[in-house]
């Protein structure tokens, strides 16, 4: 199993400093390299609480402090880009990082890209389904012919520059059935957001994207599981450090979409074994991680570590504590073991 995290450089809303955030950014994906972390991503939001609205200019960034580790957008907000310049942007990260690029589409959980970019909300779903479509015949031609509702046509044009490899296009998914279904269809892996109730209500998501595969003529894709989550060397230190950033956090996110606040018993429920946040020691992780794989058989398993503006020394630690504990101790369990395929 892949094991890796990814983040939106979050930052307090009222007094972050984005600079700043930035360059721990840096510091954390090259930490992230070094201990032996398979994968590293960044999101994309166009808010004022984070500070990446361009994932491949800051992966290449961490190219030039990386030497091994994979880089994804975790994840670029495909509904509202040109599908053209994220396969440049891509291109380019992939030739400047020795063929480590990869590219997570997803729709997009917040809103504020769409009228930045001058698209239609009422367009959500037919957006995505396109601009996908899009993608992947660009990943699969150097010259290219399409036409579609929401881009002007391409009529045998010729898109550089090509990568050094073919770029993994994995397709984000939340709580939305027809894209698991998409995915499989397509032949894509699926990146599984659970953030949030029981992880095994999440197990029909995987079946219906390898049914859908399977049905397709193709091989079982790959699946990833992105969860929250923070780990620290006891699992008491880890709710404590974690609590207030992911709270003010939610908390504020909430207000605008009419959640209830978050209540501390929920933040320590969701932390137990069956709950969807990864909180808690190296081998409280570790337990959590193989009770999942049990459920959906997963290839790679990605942490969210700073929900909410989480001090950087903290954040440095948990990375470590990933890298050097637990994701050893998941490898050496999951070694031998068969994947399952039906």
């Amino acid at each position: 199993m892949e094991i890796g995290l990814y983040s939106f450089a979050e930052l307090d809303a009222e007094h972050g400093d984005p600079a700043a955030r930035l360059s721990d950014l840096l510091e954390e994906a090259e930490l992230a390299d070094q201990v032996g972390l398979d994968v590293f991503g960044v999101g994309e939001h166009h808010r004022p609480d984070f500070a990446v609205s361009t994932p491949a200019v800051v992966l290449a960034a961490i190219a030039a402090r990386t030497e091994r580790i994979r880089l994804t957008s975790a994840v670029s907000v495909l509904s509202s880009s040109d599908p053209v310049r994220v396969f440049q942007d891509f291109a380019t990260l992939d030739l400047l990082s020795g063929g480590r690029a990869e590219i997570m589409a997803g729709r997009g959980s917040f809103i504020e890209s769409f009228p930045l970019f001058g698209y239609d909300l009422d367009d959500y779903d037919s957006l995505f389904a396109e601009k996908l479509q899009l993608l992947l015949r660009l990943r699969e031609s150097e010259r290219i012919t399409w036409s579609g509702q929401h881009r002007a046509p391409l009529e045998d044009v010729g898109v550089y520059p090509r990568p050094a490899h073919e770029l993994p296009v994995w397709v984000a998914v939340g709580g939305n059935p027809e894209s698991a279904a998409r995915a499989g269809t397509l032949g894509l892996p699926m990146a599984l957001a659970i953030i949030g109730g029981m992880p095994e209500r999440f197990a029909p998501f995987a079946e219906l994207h390898r049914e859908a595969a399977r049905r397709a003529g193709h091989e079982p894709p790959r699946l990833s599981i992105n969860s929250h989550g923070f780990i620290a060397d006891t699992s008491q230190q880890a709710l404590d450090e974690s609590y207030p950033s992911v709270s003010a956090a939610m908390n504020r996110i909430g207000r605008e979409r009419g959640w209830q606040p978050m209540q501390r018993q929920d933040y320590d429920a969701a932390a137990t074994l069956r709950g969807a946040n990864f909180v808690g020691s190296p081998q409280q992780v570790v337990e959590k991680v193989l009770f999942q794989h049990a459920i959906f058989g997963h290839d790679r398993f990605l942490i969210q570590l700073s929900v909410g503006a989480m001090p950087h020394a903290q954040i440095m630690r948990a990375i470590e504590l990933l890298g050097t504990e637990v994701a050893p101790a998941v490898r050496a369990e999951l070694a031998g073991r068969v994947r399952p395929t039906e």
